[in-house]
């Protein structure tokens, strides 16, 4: 299956999974929401305060550590010795008023058979913010933070290790759904059953997009995708 596919009214065969993985931003809420470019900003302000730089300064380093260590949080722990607490609480300190309830989905998640979990880059914090404004918040057994992953962040092998081994997941009775492409590589290689919940079209060479956002699509033609949809509540539906 390519990236141009997009399973909405398919019934793929998931009768064997056990557990579901979701994502977090960008896969239970649309992109549109943008509560990245919230997060964006923060972590500037962040930086420029704890290393006393200039904005400018903070963003430069903010998108090498994205780059260098799988996430900004990731590189101001091993570069500066930085404790992590302050800083998940301050830039997912957002507001979620832009992303609407979302009742039906949270029906489709429910009549799914087996655990429901939340594996994300994000905080605890976050997830809860964000779960309880689409209002689908009770319907999840557990949410599995970068905390709990060590801070070791997707797409590193070594999260979903710590992930399969803190949740006791058997992966080849497992699906995952995310927004990022290349997060579903290491999923597909455990033996996991990968969906990918398409952010938007790809954008173009001379679009003005984040990095984020190019990133989520880079290599979504590849064999670790399965299965691919525009809208996840219409996808669980159709299960």
């Amino acid at each position: 299956m390519t990236a141009s596919t997009v399973t909405l009214t398919a019934r793929p065969d998931f009768s064997h999974i056990e557990t579901w993985v979701f994502d977090l931003d960008n896969t239970l809420y649309p992109a549109r929401c943008n509560l990245f470019a919230q997060v964006d900003e923060r972590m500037g302000a962040f930086i420029s305060e704890f290393l006393k730089v200039d904005l400018a300064e903070a963003r430069r380093i903010q998108k090498l550590y994205y780059v260098e260590h799988g996430t900004t949080l990731n590189g101001l722990m091993k570069e500066h010795g930085m404790q992590p607490d302050d800083f998940l609480a301050y830039v997912h300190d957002i507001d979620v008023s832009m992303v609407d309830p979302a009742p039906e989905l949270g029906k489709a998640i429910d009549r799914l058979k087996g655990r429901k979990v939340i594996l994300t880059n994000g905080s605890l914090g976050h997830a809860r913010n964000v779960t309880e404004r689409l209002g689908i918040s009770g319907h999840f057994d557990a949410v599995y933070d970068i905390a709990a992953l060590g801070f070791e962040p997707k797409p590193r092998a070594t999260a979903y290790d710590r992930f399969l081994a803190l949740s006791g997941t058997e992966p080849m009775r497992a699906a995952i759904f995310e927004d990022i492409a290349r997060n579903l590589e290491v999923p597909h290689m455990l033996g996991m059953t990968t969906v990918w919940v398409r952010p938007g079209p790809p954008p173009g060479p001379d679009a003005s997009i984040a990095r984020h956002e190019r990133l989520s699509h880079e290599g979504a033609d590849g064999p670790h995708v399965h299965h691919v949809t525009d809208d996840l509540r219409t996808f669980l539906e159709a299960l």
